[in-house]
């Protein structure tokens, strides 16, 4: 995947959105900066940070995704495969449903999609050695190119969902320990029931990521 480099962006995934709607930037693309000022989180929170840690977003088109991929649960999907390579080198790294990365009981990155048209963008950040925002760090000292390369590498491959989800579902079980924010409100996740589509049933009602 083509990777553009910056030094600084207020957010790496408005500044690909913004090039993608003006036909500047083509997928699959890949944005980084080595600092971010104003990054897009869930819900509209800012997620930013100084050198050291991983900014990117990038750009895909949905014919380059697994044909059984529930778009709903992109977030899943790409945050399981960053999960699966942290973990070669900081073990107890897991996926919070649906798409924050936690190291322990802490959180230290999040995930989130955004479709245009016939294309998936997605935006990451990882505190991999700082915690200049409200989260922890995962203390790795490991140079971010090579943890990209590695990461696209994987998303080239092309693996399915139901190969991902497989391995999701196993350690789900760290998720019933937590909460998460759904429909305005923090819900337990401790009676969740996890669905193949990546959903959640909670008290008897169906719940997707949508993020």
């Amino acid at each position: 995947m083509e990777t553009l480099w910056f030094n600084e962006l207020p957010s790496t995934q408005i500044y690909l959105i913004e090039q993608i709607k003006l036909k500047k930037l083509l997928p699959p693309i890949a944005v980084v900066a080595k600092r971010q000022t104003n990054g897009v989180g869930s819900r509209d929170n800012s997620w930013e940070g100084g050198e050291g840690n991983l900014f990117f977003s990038f750009a895909i088109n949905l014919d380059n995704l697994p044909k059984d991929l529930p778009i709903s649960s992109a977030s899943i999907y790409f945050s399981f495969i960053m999960k699966e390579i942290l973990k070669e080198f900081k073990d107890e790294v897991w996926l919070k449903w649906p798409n924050d990365l936690y190291y322990k009981k802490d959180k230290i990155g999040g995930t989130i999609t955004k479709k245009i048209d016939n294309i998936l963008l997605c935006g990451m950040g990882i505190n991999l050695q700082k915690n200049s925002n409200s989260f922890k760090a995962l203390n790795l000292s490991i140079e971010r190119d090579f943890l990209l390369k590695s990461y696209f590498k994987v998303l080239e491959e092309r693996p399915s969902w139901k190969h991902i989800f497989s391995k999701y579902a196993i350690e789900f079980g760290n998720n019933k320990r937590v909460s998460a924010h759904i429909n305005g409100e923090y819900k337990s996740l401790k009676n969740a029931i996890l669905s193949e589509d990546g959903s959640l049933i909670i008290n008897n009602k169906r719940v997707y990521s949508l993020r």
